[in-house]
């Protein structure tokens, strides 16, 4: 089997290039659809958080308002707290997820798509995660773009001001793609047509097949 990491800041459109790969064939698994998981109301995670940022962060149901303790942790300078409760429980569910699919499928390409892989581990709460992966893929685009796709998502047809500075404050807690860039074995720059993405992606996927196939046990 072959791990790969999918990473990119924050409106690179990593999400779509994701969805193309597994289009492709590729297993992947979203680090911030896991990240919900284990911060629902249950989860120890749940608990860390709450008992870490007080019970203002939640919704009258008692779940977690997502929008305010990003708000809470990104605004109060408070992301590497947050970040040291979520990151270890959500690697332990994409590492058991790994195995399993190692389990029935040896030659499968797993891929983890998260924006954080390099900044967990600059921020040690999950050290050496780089090494874990056979392979790395960074989506680019300059920022100026990240930030305009992260308005647009947020208040569609029309520019809002605060959208755009709540990416810029975002974008500032993240390593620039290009520290990223050498540490990776592909960059896609994600500025062109989807066409011309969904071509990187294919020459991409099959050098990745061929890849796992050779790593694949005998037997």
């Amino acid at each position: 089997m072959l791990r790969v990491g999918l990473t990119g800041g924050l409106g690179s459109g990593k999400s779509t290039v994701a969805k193309m790969f597994s289009a492709l064939g590729a297993h992947v698994t979203e680090a911030d659809a896991v990240g919900r998981e284990v911060m629902q109301p249950g989860q120890p995670v749940y608990g860390a958080i709450v008992e870490h940022f007080g019970r203002e962060i939640l919704n009258p149901d008692g779940t977690i308002d997502r929008r305010k303790l990003s708000s809470l942790v990104f605004a109060g300078g408070r992301i590497e707290e947050l970040n040291r409760i979520v990151h270890p429980a959500v690697i332990a569910a994409q590492e058991e997820w790994a195995c399993k699919l190692l389990a029935c499928q040896p030659d499968a390409v797993a891929m983890v798509e998260s924006a954080l892989i390099f900044e967990a581990e600059r921020s040690g709460t999950v050290p050496n995660w780089r090494s874990r992966f056979d392979r790395l893929i960074l989506i680019a685009a300059p920022d100026a773009v990240k930030i305009a796709r992260y308005v647009e998502r947020i208040s569609p047809g029309h520019w809002d001001a605060a959208a755009a500075a709540d990416a810029e404050a975002r974008l500032a807690q993240q390593i620039p793609d290009s520290e990223k860039a050498p540490r990776c074995d592909y960059v896609i720059e994600n500025t062109g047509t989807l066409e011309e993405t969904d071509n990187r992606v294919r020459a991409i996927y099959q050098e990745l097949c061929t890849l796992a196939q050779q790593d694949r046990p005998p037997g």
